[in-house]
């Protein structure tokens, strides 16, 4: 099985999550209003944070309800791995976290981030609403302590390089940069990479200064990140179903009244569609915007069924238990193909 280890949190970020968690357990003000700490990595103009975080906050704090929330993006409160354990010690009330982030804590729920897992949004939604979803949601709050509130489209994931990338073998020779969590070394195995790992905020000096040739993330996050500037291509892989679990300390969410958690948990879902929508709606301007100007390049032809094939065939021989089960349920749910 799958594990991702862990990583020491910073004396700064760990000041200002400790902050922030003790004025929400608090209660906030002295009115009586309970405040929520909201956070995220994604930069203020990301759609994560804009159509996401914000705009559950928005729909929150117009209600007359007694909740609060208030957001804090672009890490301010630590990166992915610093904070999930500041929701799971209860100093972070709530967080927007990929699946590879949280399988450290419950290693099942990596198979969500794992390379041609699901086929799309649509897949993606369908079986995380389903009877496996629901299952899966029940088990992680048992093992972590925090709550999964709903899942959210991060967009489909794309390679970038100075070269285009339409079937495995042209990979081979460069180092693409991956996240530093195991389900994405794995993955980069899965579709024939060799993975560099490089922090997210180191990405784009690592690639202008050629420490590493390439790295693969939604279109809207390579746009955010100025990473064109620093490669000549795209090639459109969508070799991952990019999601984003949006989870709760769940002895905070005990504390609120039904009627907060139904406003909250409403928020939340409400926003999976609208956030999606967002996601989607700047991927396509954005590469509108990169086809007219032909740079970077936008590789279209990508083999996108030998990727997912090699990727396939890699996961049924290296799962085991619970991840090995949880995988071929996610294939088995897979829509028939038209």
């Amino acid at each position: 099985m799958l594990k991702t280890p862990g990583k020491a949190l910073p004396v700064l970020a760990a000041a200002a999550v400790l902050s922030a968690g003790c004025s929400a357990m608090n209660g906030g003000g002295g009115d009586g209003t309970v405040t929520l700490s909201f956070a995220n990595s994604y930069t203020d103009d990301h759609p994560h944070t804009r159509c996401g975080i914000q705009a559950v906050a928005d729909a929150v704090n117009g209600r007359d309800i007694g909740v609060k929330i208030e957001t804090f993006a672009n890490s301010q409160l630590g990166n992915d791995a610093t904070r999930f354990t500041s929701v799971k010690s209860g100093d972070l009330d709530m967080d927007v976290q990929g699946s590879a982030a949280l399988a450290g804590s419950f290693a099942p729920v990596g198979v969500l981030d794992m390379a041609y897992a699901f086929d799309g949004p649509d897949h993606l939604f369908a079986f995380f609403d389903g009877e496996h979803g629901t299952e899966l949601k029940k088990d992680f709050v048992t093992a972590t302590g925090a709550r999964v509130l709903d899942v959210w489209f991060f967009g489909m994931r794309h390679f970038t390089a100075n070269s285009a990338i339409r079937e495995p073998g042209d990979l081979k020779g460069l180092r693409m940069r991956f996240p530093d969590s195991e389900i994405y070394l794995e993955n980069a195995k899965a579709v024939g990479a060799a993975p560099t790992a490089v922090a997210f905020e180191e990405l784009y000096l690592s690639l202008q200064r050629g420490i590493i040739d390439g790295q693969e993330n939604p279109i809207p996050t390579i746009a955010s990140m100025s990473l064109a500037e620093v490669q000549s291509h795209v090639s459109l892989s969508g070799h991952q179903t990019g999601s984003q679990l949006i989870v709760i300390n769940d002895d905070r969410w005990r504390e609120l009244s039904a009627e907060q958690r139904r406003a909250l948990q409403k928020a939340v879902s409400d926003t999976r569609a609208a956030n999606r929508e967002c996601i989607e709606e700047d991927e396509k301007k954005i590469l509108a915007e990169w086809r007219s100007a032909g740079k970077p390049a936008v590789v279209e032809d990508v083999d996108r069924a030998a990727f997912a094939a090699k990727a396939g065939a890699y996961f049924t021989e290296h799962l085991e238990g619970e991840q090995a089960e949880l995988y071929k349920a996610v294939r088995a749910s897979a829509p028939a193909a038209p």
